[in-house]
């Protein structure tokens, strides 16, 4: 199997590692909006690097993974869907939903597969949240809480292109609901501070933001967020049922410390980053997509459940800005009603 990689950046390094060293690909082909950056990687690698993106499609690959400025993620997906290539792609498909659905509509014409990256899926912590719902354990699940912080926040250049933090961050946190619940969020009231650094404000966005979200069975979830949390990276969720509670991401490298007497202590080695967090579930991804490619297994993400999150995302930045509840219904593109929507979480 032969796979091309476009957009050799931070994540895209990390999935080139991975499928360079898997067993049913045989090779790949790497480019970048930097040429130098894909040359250094494939020298290392041992793979081929390709001077544009162009070369992908003729040079002949059986898949594409997808690793780029976001700005590039639909217009990449519609041309190898109207190649017919599998594609891999890093959330989100677009920044807006005309963008999404445009991009959908293109693989659903062609036929083609689009498995989209929310590592969080494979992560074995939501894995095993997701068995204790659905199993029945916790009883019936009254109140979730999930949280993302990150330990510092992203360049300055970056914040206008990245969508704000509902839609670059939170929208994990409304993805990973969706599928450890299994239920659709029906309306959302968010909030957002822009009182930290100046970069925030000067691009519109927010360094810290709440969203208390509402499910179809009366689930009450919140999701929080933040760009400035110094002790670590902090990605957390707590399931309370009236059986039982659990939670997801509490380990000794959790950066969090208690005040109790006898609680346990702050973390010797938090966690600082996605990459270090998440590494074991971003090689999972990336393995599942080569037995999808292989047809060995089912689409474990497809693009619907991509456009159902950044609905979720859509809702609260609209509530954001006009400090009102929002109901999911008001947002195109739901369950059933718009090509490429989908049928709800699995």
């Amino acid at each position: 199997m032969r796979i091309g990689v476009i957009g050799t950046g931070r994540i895209g390094t990390v999935h080139a590692n991975t499928l360079s060293r898997h067993r049913e690909v045989g090779s790949l082909i790497l480019t970048d909006a930097d040429p130098a950056r894909a040359q250094e990687l494939a020298h290392r690698l041992g793979e081929t690097a390709a001077p544009g993106m162009d070369e992908i499609f003729k040079w002949g690959v059986d898949a594409v993974v997808i690793t780029t400025a976001t700005s590039a993620h639909a217009e990449l997906i519609g041309r190898a869907a109207r190649s017919g290539l599998p594609v891999f792609c890093e959330k989100p498909i677009a920044l807006d939903l005309p963008g999404t659905l445009q991009a959908l509509a293109e693989v659903d014409a062609a036929g083609t597969v689009l498995q989209m990256g929310f590592q969080r899926r494979f992560d074995t912590g939501y894995t095993g949240a997701r068995e204790a719902v659905r199993s029945g354990r916790l009883g019936r699940l009254h109140t979730v809480r999930a949280m993302t912080s990150d330990q510092k926040p992203p360049p300055a250049a970056y914040l206008p292109l990245s969508g704000g933090l509902f839609r670059d961050t939170l929208i994990h946190d409304f993805d990973v609901l969706r599928w450890v619940t299994g239920r659709e969020v029906v309306d959302v009231y968010a909030a957002g501070s822009d009182a930290g650094p100046a970069m925030f404000r000067e691009a519109g966005d927010v360094d810290t933001g709440a969203a208390l979200l509402t499910l179809d069975d009366g689930t009450l979830a919140t999701a929080t967020a933040t760009r400035l949390n110094g002790a670590g990276y902090d990605v957390r969720m707590e399931l309370a049922g009236e059986l039982d509670q659990i939670v997801v991401g509490l380990d000794d490298r959790t950066p969090i410390a208690s005040t109790e007497p006898t609680g346990p202590p702050a973390a010797d080695k938090p966690w600082t980053g996605f990459l270090e967090r998440f590494g074991p579930a971003y090689a999972a991804e990336l393995c599942a997509f080569v037995e999808v490619v292989r047809g060995e297994r089912a689409n474990p993400c497809d693009g619907r459940e991509a456009l159902q999150a950044l609905r979720v995302a859509e809702a609260c930045e609209l509530s954001r800005r006009e400090r009102r509840p929002v109901a999911l219904a008001e947002i195109p593109g739901g369950p059933g009603g718009t090509a490429g929507a989908g049928a709800g979480p699995r």
